[in-house]
């Protein structure tokens, strides 16, 4: 018995000992310990409790503008070759022309030389055309070269040839073996025709709008022509219009407006045209009237547009971060700065020993609303939207350097969002200009609002401050 009971304490020594070599107990393995509890507890945190989900605020429109797709309708005819031969082109074409500009000659042959003798004035001309196509020349529009071509040959048969010759007056002029056409009026020229020059808004019809059916005649040819064959199209006027079809709710929306701004999609540029609704084939159009900017779209029969409809913008947020908020509201006149320069007010009440105590406090200010000016014009008075947690109602404000009181009462709620940029939530003030069902769009400029790129809760509802 006497030996088991010295044999214990060794026994329990080494027991210890196969411990601390297994567990290593000192001071790291205590803090890694520590540690490993803590992040399993933030873990069981993270994963139980409800998770705010965040919205970066943008700026924008409320919602896309709708796009249409146009038929253009312009003064345009189509001329006929006064005699057959072989083309020359003269008039770039979409280019402008003056009257009495050349646009294409007629001769025998596929080819036709002239010489001419051009004054200094005629050749700066020239040369400033040259130049100015240079500067704007870009390799993946090489077949403008061949146009180029075609509008310096005509400008110099306009500067030499035509201006000079006899005929002047005539239409059709002989210069070097071919006869050359003038433009009758001045206009925008193409080499193209489409069955739409006739007609106008009064005679369209509802199959005029189907794209699958359209088809475009192109005029150019290398081939010789017969007297009375189409040769080019001259559009005559810088009025336009675009006719889109609409339907009822589209309708519905536009009605009423007079004017209204135009996006194009081909090339982004805007501008705006008389509005207004007609009828074709019992179906709602509207109608576009414009008086510049043909001359980009000469081109196009139908044309892909944008009505910039949308126009209030500012900060774009969803509803759901929408919600309410009461302050008091208090006079700034009551407002004083501690030495920091940090906002409160100074609050009266009394002691234990009946004694008046003024007491500062430094209370959260949320929005203002200017109310006037003090007397010397330049100081803004206003109201401030205090946190209620800051005093309780019928808490008594003293000015400064004053015995006037004001007397805590008046409350107000007020719309807001709340910003989580630092990761808790403060209440901003939000000021909707515009909503659907989704989302608003409220002013930048907001007192204690919000800035772009702000982050908010989508979820006004999930907040707990």
């Amino acid at each position: 018995m006497s030996e088991k009971k010295t044999n214990k304490p060794g026994h329990m020594a080494g027991l210890l000992v196969q411990l601390k070599k297994i567990f290593g107990l000192n001071i790291a393995t205590i803090a890694f310990g520590v540690l490993l509890i803590y992040m399993v507890f933030t873990a069981v945190l993270l994963i139980t409790s409800t998770h705010i989900e965040s919205y970066q605020v943008t700026t924008g429109p409320l919602s896309r503008n709708e796009t249409y797709t146009g038929l253009s309708i312009r003064e345009e005819s189509v001329f006929k070759a006064e005699s057959s031969g072989y083309v020359n082109y003269y008039a770039r074409e979409g280019s402008k022309i003056n009257a009495g500009g050349a646009v294409y000659g007629l001769s025998s042959g596929k080819t036709s030389e002239t010489s001419a003798a051009l004054s200094s004035e005629d050749l700066a001309k020239i040369r400033s055309s040259m130049l100015s196509f240079s500067k704007s020349f870009s390799g993946s529009k090489f077949n403008n070269t061949y146009s180029f071509k075609n509008q310096l040959e005509g400008s110099i048969l306009q500067y030499e040839g035509i201006s000079t010759d006899g005929n002047a007056s005539s239409q059709v002029v002989s210069i070097g073996g071919q006869n050359v056409c003038k433009a009758q009026e001045d206009g925008i020229i193409l080499y193209s025709m489409d069955g739409y020059e006739n007609k106008t808004v009064d005679t369209l019809t509802a199959e005029d709008f189907d794209q699958t059916s359209y088809h475009e005649t192109d005029l150019k040819t290398d081939a010789q022509i017969q007297t009375g064959d189409n040769i080019y199209t001259n559009i005559t006027s810088e009025l336009w219009s675009l006719i889109i079809p609409l339907s009822d709710k589209q309708a519905a929306k536009l009605q009423g407006r007079t004017t209204i701004r135009v996006k194009f999609l081909k090339d982004g540029m805007t501008q705006s045209g008389d509005f207004s609704i007609v009828k074709i084939d019992e179906a709602k159009y509207g109608k576009i009237d414009f008086s510049r900017g043909l001359i980009r779209y000469a081109s196009e029969r139908f044309l892909d547009i944008e009505l910039v409809t949308n126009t209030v913008t500012g900060l774009k947020i969803p509803l759901s971060a929408n919600t309410y908020r009461d302050f008091y509201v208090i006079s700034s006149e009551y407002s004083t700065t501690d030495a920091n320069g940090v906002i409160g007010f100074n609050k009266v009440s009394k002691d234990s020993d009946g004694n008046t105590v003024k007491t500062f406090i430094k209370a959260g200010i949320y929005g203002k609303l200017v109310t006037g000016y003090d007397s010397s014009g330049k100081k803004e008075i206003c109201d401030y939207y205090v946190d209620k947690s800051a005093f309780k109602e019928g808490d008594a404000l003293v000015k400064n350097n004053s015995n006037q009181r004001f007397i805590v009462s008046e409350t107000i709620s007020l719309e807001g969002v709340y910003c989580i940029n630092q990761g808790y939530p403060v209440f901003r003030l939000v000021e909707i200009l515009d909503q659907n069902e989704e989302y608003a769009i409220i002013s930048s400029s907001t007192s204690y609002g919000l800035s772009r790129y702000d982050r908010i809760a989508r979820d006004s509802s999930q907040v707990k401050e």
